[in-house]
């Protein structure tokens, strides 16, 4: 083939792999938790009793899910720019993530109250007890337990959809991959750097889940 390997020129660049690698798995966190919180504030819109609040909560899912994430992206980052409502790159990347993973997490989390019998909300309820209290105290973690794999699986698709946002030059791994390819113009050996992490922070998020499943839906 003739072709000579230089992963050394890739290493040369190791602080900026650093950096682009700890965005990545910051924006992950963040974008997980936040997420998350709007997925179960979502499922709850979807469940409402309310239909203004039910048309709402539809409207968000339905729209986020059938529009492409780097359109989004675009959307919060130069769309909201023109009226006044200036991010850095960092921010709408993250506000793009948590508004795209609640989309995805209100359907998953729904199905897992749609799952809850009917009996559970019954027995709350003849607690005294107001349907949120029910839902928070009784519905709520059984239905999480239910879906979490779901959810965890979805909270890695974010991961690796992230890479998306260094089309606005949010400095995250693929960023710094696309720079070093750029000065060093070793594509293969650049990308091929590059995939190892993200396949390593993917085993590593999912261990990471699995023991937060392990321990938050440990029985008693």
């Amino acid at each position: 083939m003739g072709y000579t390997f230089h992963f050394e020129d890739v290493f040369a660049y190791g602080d900026l792999l650093l950096r682009g690698t700890w965005l990545t798995m910051q924006l992950t966190a963040i974008s997980t938790v936040l997420g998350l919180i709007v997925g179960i504030a979502g499922a709850l819109g979807r469940n409402s009793t309310i239909a203004p609040v039910r048309w709402i909560s539809g409207a968000y899912v339905e729209m986020i899910r059938n529009t492409p994430f780097i359109v989004q992206l675009f959307f919060l980052y130069f769309g909201l720019a023109q009226i006044g409502v200036k991010m850095t790159a960092e921010q709408a990347a993250l506000l793009a993530m948590v508004v795209n993973l609640g989309a995805y997490a209100t359907e998953i989390v729904r199905a897992g109250i749609d799952a809850t019998s009917k009996g559970q909300w019954e027995a709350g309820m003849s607690l005294a007890m107001t349907r949120m209290q029910v839902f928070r105290h009784v519905v709520l973690l059984p239905a999480l337990e239910k879906i979490y794999p779901a959810l965890t699986s979805q909270f890695i698709i974010v991961m690796l959809g992230s890479s998306v946002v260094s089309q606005i030059s949010a400095e995250e791994l693929t960023f710094a991959g696309n720079f070093i390819q750029s000065r060093n113009f070793r594509s293969f050996e650049v990308y091929f750097v590059i995939t190892g992490i993200y396949l390593v922070l993917s085993l590593g998020f999912r261990q990471i889940f699995r023991l937060i499943g392990q321990r938050a839906f440990r029985k008693a």
